[in-house]
C-alpha cells in the first residue's frame, strides 16, 4: 500500500510518500521558521497561506524523488488534528480532494499519535514492548501516554499551561534570541554557568505526573529583569538554567511514569526530543529502554502521518468524503487500530 501523508497543523508543511512493504521511500518538509521569526511564534493566518503555496509543490516533489505518480498512490493521510484550525483545513481540503480526483481513499491521522508511532519507521512493531511509556514534547504539547496497544492510550499526564516547547520559545523571545526558542536556548546553554542561578522545577515537589511550564517561564522573565543590564554571558547563565530546570522536569515525571507503570521502555518524540541534554539525562537518570524518533522526524513531518495513516489503513480505517478538522482533539477517543 503506498501512501502520500500530508502534515499541516502548525508552521511546517511536510509531503512523504510510505510504502507499507518497502519503507518511507521519500519525503519533503518546508519550514515557516523565517515567516514567523519576526513575531517571536506562529501567526495561525500567515501559516494557513504559506500551507497553500508549499503543498502542491511537495506532493510533486516527492512523487518524482519516488519515481511515483499519482496514479500509483492508493491512499491519502493527513494530520485531522490537533492543530491551527485554518492549517489544518488546508491539509484536509487538499488531501481530500485529490483522493475525489484519484478514486482512493484519505484518512485523517492525529497528530499526537502519528509522532507517538514515529520511532518505529525505522523499526519493527514487534520492537516496542507493549505496554510501554511515551513523553511526547514539543511546542504545542507536553503529554505523558501509557500505551497499552497501539489506539489504546492513556493519558498519565500532561501540561496545565504552556508546554515545554512554547515555554523554550517564550524565554528565548525575552532573552532577545528569537524563534524557534528550544535550539537557540540549547546553544545559549553550551556558554552557561549552571551555578550561577537555579530555577525551580514546577510540580515536582507534590504526587503526580501533570506537568506546569508557565511559572518556570515567569521565573525566568524575573531573574531578566533582576539583572541591570542583560549581557552575553548573563543570557548564557540564565539560558542554561531554564534548560536544566525544564530537562530535570521532563526526566522526573518520566521516572515517576515508568515506576508507576511497570513498564521497560520510554518512547520519546516530538521537537523537543531532540534536545542533546534530555536525551543525555533521561538515558543517565533511567532505567527502561529509550526509544527516539529518528532526529529529522522529531519536528512535525510528512512521514509521521504517512506511517500512522498507512498502519490504520491496512487496519480497516475509513472515512467519507467530507472535510473535518479538529483543533482539539483528545487521543483517548481514538479507536484501537
Amino acid at each position: 500500500m503506498l501512501i502520500l501523508g500530508i502534515e499541516s497543523s502548525c508552521d511546517e508543511t511536510g509531503v512523504a510518500l510510505y510504502d507499507s512493504e518497502h519503507g518511507l521511500l521519500s519525503q519533503a518538509l518546508h519550514s515557516q521558521v523565517s515567516l514567523h521569526a519576526d513575531y517571536g511564534g506562529v501567526v495561525p493566518e500567515l501559516a494557513s497561506r504559506d500551507h497553500v503555496r508549499k503543498i502542491s509543490p511537495l506532493t510533486h516533489r516527492v512523487l518524482q524523488e519516488a519515481d511515483k505518480t499519482l496514479d500509483d498512490l492508493d491512499g491519502i493521510a493527513y494530520t485531522a488534528g490537533p492543530g491551527l484550525m485554518g492549517a489544518l483545513l488546508v491539509g484536509a481540503s487538499f488531501a481530500k480532494s485529490l483522493a475525489w480526483s484519484l478514486g482512493i481513499p484519505a484518512l485523517g491521522v492525529h497528530h499526537m499519535e502519528a509522532h507517538l508511532l514515529a520511532p518505529l519507521i525505522d523499526r519493527q512493531s514487534d520492537a516496542l514492548a507493549l505496554p510501554f511509556v511515551a513523553l511526547l514534547v514539543s511546542g504545542g504539547h507536553t503529554q505523558l501516554v501509557h500505551v497499552r496497544a497501539f489506539g489504546d492510550y492513556d493519558i498519565l499526564g500532561e501540561s496545565v499551561d504552556d508546554a515545554a516547547g512554547e515555554a523554550f520559545d517564550k524565554t528565548a523571545k525575552l532573552l532577545g534570541l528569537g524563534y524557534p526558542g528550544g535550539p537557540k536556548i540549547a546553544a545559549q546553554a553550551e556558554q552557561g554557568d549552571p551555578t550561577r542561578f537555579r530555577f525551580p522545577r514546577p510540580m515536582t515537589d507534590r504526587p503526580g505526573l501533570d506537568f506546569s511550564f508557565s511559572g518556570l517561564k515567569t521565573y525566568a522573565l524575573n531573574t531578566v529583569q533582576s539583572l541591570d543590564t542583560l549581557s552575553e554571558q548573563d543570557i548564557a547563565d540564565v539560558s542554561v538554567a531554564f534548560e536544566i530546570a525544564a530537562v530535570d522536569t521532563l526526566v522526573i515525571k518520566c521516572r515517576r511514569a515508568i515506576e508507576q507503570t511497570g513498564a521497560r521502555q520510554l518512547v520519546i518524540a516530538g521537537g523537543v526530543s531532540a534536545n542533546t541534554r534530555l536525551r543525555a539525562e533521561l538515558t543517565d537518570n533511567l532505567t527502561a529502554e529509550i526509544v527516539y524518533a529518528p532526529l529529522a522526524l522529531c519536528t512535525d513531518n510528512g512521514a509521521m502521518i504517512a506511517y500512522a495513516g498507512a498502519l490504520r489503513m491496512l487496519g480497516g480505517a475509513e472515512e467519507n468524503l467530507s472535510i473535518e478538522t479538529r483543533p482539539r482533539w483528545p487521543m483517548t477517543e481514538l479507536p484501537p487500530i
